[in-house]
């Protein structure tokens, strides 16, 4: 297959007439992480139909700087906008921390999602006032969390510790090995925030629920007492109270027969990408299209 090619950002939209419900769900990521938000929509929206536009190109965006995350966030949303989709979620934290109020500005009729990591439960359960906030440095160091922090948890006398590692995107697209070096490294973090009194993970990288239960398994293993929050499942929630409010979900019989209800383009193709994602889903999310020409 042939990588499929993204169009550049224009004035004029493709697509000018009003939603229906039948219209797709956009999801954009740098990566393949996204496709853990996906996993929580289709849980929970099991009748709607989904593109998901993964920046392989340019992935990560953890690592560029805010404007450079902008541009690239703009021109995915367009390309979503312009397949016809009735709402775009930014399945990206780093994207949606520098690049999510401008979108909305420019696309005031369409509903856009961001995420932002999932502080506010996180402050209200902790004991120990400490939470620690798992993420790339594009999101630790965005204005999304920074105004969280400011508004929910010092308010709260809530302290949140930062942690970045690289390594742990690489690591989940190779599948979580447990030998491997992250894994350990992982692991002595763990008894870190022990220490430090933290008892909630926050995960702000949409790759990082996907070790969500190497984490409890170590947890409990270690004897920690630590909570593991994602922002998935409140986003999914937002999705749908959204298109509730707009008359904009599919009706039932909309299912697919084939069952196949993602589409998955990136802009930049190879079969180790078919891998990862085949991998990440575990089969358990048919694909109807993967690699196909954008355009």
């Amino acid at each position: 297959m042939t990588a499929p090619t993204l169009s550049p950002l224009v004035d004029t939209p493709a697509v000018t007439q009003a939603p229906a419900p039948h219209a797709p769900i956009g999801l954009f990521d740098s990566g393949v992480g996204g496709l853990s938000v996906y996993q929580h929509l289709a849980k929970a929206l099991p009748a709607e139909r989904y593109i998901y536009y993964a920046d392989t190109l340019h992935v990560p965006y953890g690592s560029r700087d805010g404007k450079d995350i902008e541009n690239l966030t703009l021109r995915a949303v367009d390309w979503l906008y312009r397949r016809g989709c009735k709402l775009v979620v930014m399945a990206c934290n780093s994207a949606s921390a520098h690049a999510l109020d401008t979108a909305r500005a420019l696309y005031p009729q369409l509903p856009i999602v961001g995420l932002v990591p999932a502080l506010k439960p996180a402050v209200r359960a902790s004991r120990t006032k400490r939470v620690a906030v798992l993420a790339t440095k594009a999101t630790l160091n965005g204005a999304l969390l920074a105004q969280v922090i400011d508004t929910v948890a010092t308010p709260a006398g809530v302290t949140v510790v930062k942690y970045f590692d690289p390594l742990l995107v690489p690591w989940v697209e190779a599948g979580m090995p447990e030998e491997d070096p992250t894994a350990t490294r992982l692991r002595e973090q763990l008894k870190t925030f022990d220490s430090l009194g933290i008892d909630s993970l926050i995960l702000g990288c949409t790759h990082y629920p996907f070790f969500k239960n190497f984490l409890y398994h170590e947890i409990d293993k270690a004897g920690l007492t630590m909570q593991v929050l994602d922002s998935g499942q409140a986003i999914a929630a937002r999705v749908q109270h959204l298109l509730a409010e707009r008359g904009l979900l599919a009706p039932n019989q909309d299912v697919p027969l084939s069952g196949h209800v993602l589409a998955f383009y990136a802009s930049r193709y190879d079969d180790g990408l078919l891998q990862v994602v085949e991998r990440l889903l575990e089969s358990s999310v048919p694909i109807a299209v993967l690699g196909a020409h954008a355009e």
